[in-house]
């Protein structure tokens, strides 16, 4: 039955404005889905011209207009922090005492955090979160999150990990953000349900791919990098498991080849 104009026009209104309403208190977020395309630029200017829906980027270096440039393209934007590990160069650095802070992680400048002291580390992240939510984000990657399975400097067990992920995946979804699982294998059965999408890298050349297959049977985006094999040896796979996979440099900079 056709409605009249302007009841038609009445209608829409109202259930635009219903919607909106429940989007906001219902803390509704983006859900990635498989075989989304992406950009993963880490270093040097962004460049938003990359013709990709999804762009993965610093929270910290990177300011509130260069989110802004990237909607007005239509591009999702991911919020790369570390959640697991203390980096010496960021602005809120002096902020961790010493007691939370352990090993170096291999990476100069940085050392894994206790993640068992959440006392100390949950209101820390809720801020870095504020950034990310402040700044337009649609999502955040939480980077280092698997120190149960290193070296760390502390005894961290399993359960510790668990409990750390899944406080950070609610830091993220009480501000209505998406947020990946970074690497961390073999917690995937039992977090798959507390995230909304997978960062992997190399999975190929370690033969660990087929443990993304959780988030793909979730409908669940993973966002997948190898560095040193050839796009030949990794992308038949990839298509196969529906995989958002590339190629890309250490430095993750502006280069990629995607599959």
């Amino acid at each position: 039955m056709r409605r009249p104009p302007l009841l038609l026009a009445l209608l829409l209104l109202l259930t635009g404005c219903s919607t909106a309403h429940d989007s906001e208190s219902s803390g509704e977020h983006w859900q990635p889905r498989p075989g989304v395309a992406w950009q993963w630029q880490l270093s040097g200017r962004v460049d938003t011209s990359v013709d990709v829906p999804v762009y993965d980027i610093d929270g910290f270096d990177q300011p509130k207009g260069t989110v802004t440039a990237l909607h007005r393209k239509g591009r999702k934007v991911i919020c790369y922090l570390s959640t697991g590990a203390w980096e010496d160069w960021r602005p809120d650095a002096k902020k961790f005492p010493k007691s939370v802070l352990g090993k170096g992680n291999g990476w100069k400048g940085e050392r894994w955090f206790d993640i068992r002291r959440t006392d100390v580390l949950e209101p820390l992240m809720a801020a870095r979160f504020d950034m990310c939510r402040k700044k337009g984000f649609d999502a955040v990657e939480p980077d280092n999150m698997d120190g149960y399975k290193n070296s760390t400097g502390f005894p961290l067990k399993a359960a510790d990990q668990l409990r750390y992920n899944r406080l950070i995946a609610k830091l993220a979804h009480d501000r209505a953000m998406a947020v990946g699982l970074k690497n961390d294998l073999d917690q995937i059965p039992e977090l798959v349900r507390d995230f909304d999408f997978a960062v992997n890298e190399q999975c190929a050349q370690y033969g660990e791919c087929n443990a993304m297959k959780p988030f793909i049977k979730a409908d669940k985006a993973v966002f997948h990098v190898e560095y040193e094999l050839p796009t030949s040896r990794f992308c038949a796979q990839s298509r196969r498991l529906k995989l958002s996979s590339m190629l890309k440099k250490y430095e993750l900079g502006v280069w990629r080849r995607a599959c």
